[in-house]
């Protein structure tokens, strides 16, 4: 009976959380913003394309299954196509449409991991700054504007070029990966940092962090229990807009050619691998590519553009 209650308490649990989310204000401005809804169902679209891709399609980057014979055909309503390869075949006789679904993997993963490696880094660095003060928010803040002196791109470019120096040559392949994921995420925590910074100078002074003060609570707990959740609204709209900046700038660092490698290919390494081949007429290998890394995106940003107006109560 016991073990029956309680899950009749969590569904209950769970029905009323749902009924809360479904009455909230957020829940309210999303059905009420068509460009948000259309953003999200796209973004949907290309979740579930991606995570269906071993289903939907051959591995190209599988040598087993590709053939040379086919490289360079068309679309499959252009002259010389065929609909085993929808989008036409790349140089290699790859299906393009394979390509464009495991490379747009690769680039939300490194999107999502670099954002979320920077949020880490960001908010953790504001929350010091903004709680301690003193020198160190003076160290952190100054190491802060120098960053922002430099491009972001730059930034990433000058982290990928010393580690192909001080790594073993025969492991860049191996950790290009990773370094990007660091790269892109180091260029970017200095937003974090600013926005936690200023919003943690605000909080520290309210009352009931004073109270938490005044009971003997830890520092780390005021931090982690009362501080953090206070500012996380902002932080994850930061999160939303950086992920349409981390596509890009991966596939920006990879079109240059020191992104991943061929062999591990995201939608820059398509494009510029299709780039070389666009003069020749054979437009459809960075056509496509270019098309789908401008909806991931373009959907990405619609959906944080929204959810920036709607988390800002002075637009309520």
């Amino acid at each position: 009976m016991t073990g029956a209650g309680g899950v009749s308490a969590r569904r209950r649990t769970l029905r009323n959380m749902g009924r809360r989310l479904f009455d909230s204000d957020l829940w309210y401005s999303f059905r009420a913003s068509p460009v948000a809804v259309s953003a999200a169902i796209v973004a949907v679209l290309i979740l579930a394309a991606v995570a269906c891709a071993p289903w939907l399609t051959q591995d190209p980057f599988d040598l087993t299954t590709v053939d040379i014979m086919d490289a360079s055909k068309p679309p499959a309503w252009a002259e010389g196509g065929s609909w085993q390869y929808p989008l036409g075949s790349d140089d290699q006789g790859r299906s393009v449409l394979s390509t464009i679904l495991y490379g747009t993997r690769i680039s939300m993963m490194v999107g999502v991991l670099s954002v979320l490696f920077a949020m880490v880094l960001g908010v953790t660095l504001g929350l010091i700054a903004g709680f301690a003060g003193g020198g160190l928010e003076i160290l952190i803040m100054r190491l802060a504007d120098i960053q922002l002196s430099f491009p972001a791109i730059l930034v990433a470019l000058l982290i990928d070029g010393i580690a192909r120096i001080v790594l073993p040559h025969d492991l860049h392949e191996a950790l290009t990966l990773y370094v990007l994921i660091f790269a892109i995420g180091i260029s970017s925590w200095v937003h974090y940092a600013r926005t936690v910074r200023a919003l943690t100078l605000v909080e520290r002074n309210k009352e009931y962090v004073q109270a938490a003060w005044l009971v003997g609570t830890p520092p780390t707990s005021i931090l982690v229990r009362h501080i953090l959740p206070n500012v996380l609204g902002p932080v994850l709209v930061l999160a939303t807009l950086g992920l349409a900046t981390a596509i890009i700038s991966e596939a920006t660092l990879s079109f240059l050619g020191v992104g991943l490698p061929p062999t591990q290919p995201s939608l820059g390494t398509l494009i510029r691998i299709g780039n070389e081949f666009l003069f020749s007429g054979q437009w459809w290998m960075t056509i496509f590519p270019g098309a789908a890394l401008i909806l991931v995106a373009l959907s990405v940003n619609l959906l944080g553009d929204w959810l920036r107006d709607a988390l800002n109560p002075k637009l309520r």
